[in-house]
């Protein structure tokens, strides 16, 4: 169970992917998933010149140990393309792990608490008609919940919005990164959009009925007090959660928002570790966890911070776009199966030029995921499908208001 190889594969089927592929002396491959959205090439460099070499002849069994190795041995701590190296190394580890014990991933995390993970689509549109479509697909496709983002009267472009403008006359259908030579810059106006978003939920609400989760994406916009304001009059509504309201660093701000708004908030895609988050779960200032396995050190780090979410009653929502791989969505749904305090799951299909790379197991069936109870993660990576896409450098956009001053994007 020595590691004998640890290759880092960048492909392009459709957006840009980073995976660590490690493989032990008697032959056994574990995959993990680096991607980071728009900064892949620093990932991939920190795995292949910093890491790698550091693997070599270590067990592959010594997951926690390893964990640990790369932390606490690197010195410089944290951040997210450490955090992210790190997660991809213990994923892999987790997936070789569970192929030499011949079961499913979640398995060796404690078995399934449930049936399959309860997933939330994400529909769009410019405005009510579009958007009403939108949802409709959504729950043909047997999705149970659905994220609502909107278009805002007077911006040509909003963030999650499908066939926004999104610069030079292209399609914009969820993925933001983009392959420009510089980013995309966008035009926000937060008064316009806390006048408007109201009124699409009313409008929903009168449309699909009471029983349907909803939830938002705020995308780190709002002040506190634009936050406080937009949770409030969104409380008729029944959301199932207010995500990313405000930016993430100043945690205290939470607690203004709490102060003002029963809504549940989520939080948490842009943090990388459980000390983004000791300030909320201590005092409960949020009802959702939002990272991603990808970006939050693997499968040990987030089985840890989930335990310790649990003590507090809070769940897990846990990062899904398509920016995370089909490898690092296989290991949240394992995480989702496994632990108690599961809350909810994001999923977007990925392309079938990303499936063709890489060969999934999980299925999404009535509403709900499951990752299949395949041997180790699941998912197997075509080294001769991922060499026919090569990298492609892609920006993620930014936002400016409209006397030019740049806004969080």
């Amino acid at each position: 169970m020595r590691i004998a190889a640890a290759d880092v594969v960048v492909t392009c089927p459709g957006r840009n992917f980073v995976t660590l592929r490690v493989t032990t002396e008697d032959g056994l491959v574990g995959l993990g998933d680096a991607t980071l959205n728009g900064r892949e090439l620093a990932v991939a460099s920190y795995l292949a010149d910093h890491v790698v070499p550091l693997l070599l002849g270590r067990d592959a069994r010594a997951v926690e140990d390893t964990w640990q190795y790369l932390y606490r041995g690197a010195y410089w701590r944290r951040g997210p393309v450490t955090m992210a190296a790190i997660a991809a190394v213990d994923t892999a580890l987790w997936d070789i792990k569970a192929k030499a014990a011949g079961m499913p991933l979640y398995q060796l995390l404690g078995g399934a608490c449930r049936v399959g993970a309860l997933a939330y689509g994400h529909a769009s549109g410019r405005d009510l008609p579009e958007l009403f479509d939108s949802i409709r697909l959504h729950l043909e496709r047997g999705f149970r919940a659905i994220r609502v983002q909107t278009g805002i009267p007077g911006l040509a472009t909003v963030y999650g919005v499908a066939s926004s403008a999104a610069g030079g006359g292209d399609r914009y259908d969820y993925e933001p990164a983009r392959p420009t030579a510089l980013p995309v810059e966008e035009t926000w106006d937060t008064r316009a959009y806390l006048r408007h978003v109201p009124g699409v939920f009313e409008a929903v609400r009168h449309e699909f009925g009471p029983e349907l989760p909803l939830l938002h994406d705020g995308h780190h916009r709002m002040t506190p007090i634009e936050a406080a304001r937009l949770g409030k009059s969104l409380e008729p509504y029944d959301l199932f959660w207010l995500e990313d309201a405000t930016p993430g660093e100043d945690q205290a701000a939470l607690r203004l928002i709490r102060q003002h708004t029963t809504t549940p908030l989520a939080i948490g895609e842009v943090f990388n570790s459980v000390h983004d988050y000791t300030t909320l779960l201590g005092e409960r200032l949020i009802d959702y966890v939002r990272s991603a396995v990808t970006h939050t050190g693997g499968v040990t780090a987030m089985k840890k911070l989930l335990d310790f979410a649990a003590v507090y009653g809070i769940k897990s929502g846990l990062h899904g776009p398509t920016d995370i791989s089909p490898v690092g969505m296989a290991a949240a749904l394992h995480l989702d199966l496994a632990v108690h305090n599961f809350g909810i799951q994001e999923y977007m299909p990925h392309t079938a030029e990303a499936l063709e790379v890489f060969r999934t197991s999980f299925t999404f069936a009535d509403g709900l995921l499951h990752p299949s109870d395949a041997a180790g993660l699941g998912v197997e990576l075509d080294l001769d499908a991922a060499a026919r896409f090569p990298y492609r450098a892609a920006y993620l956009p930014v936002n400016r208001l409209a006397d030019g001053t740049l806004h969080d994007w």
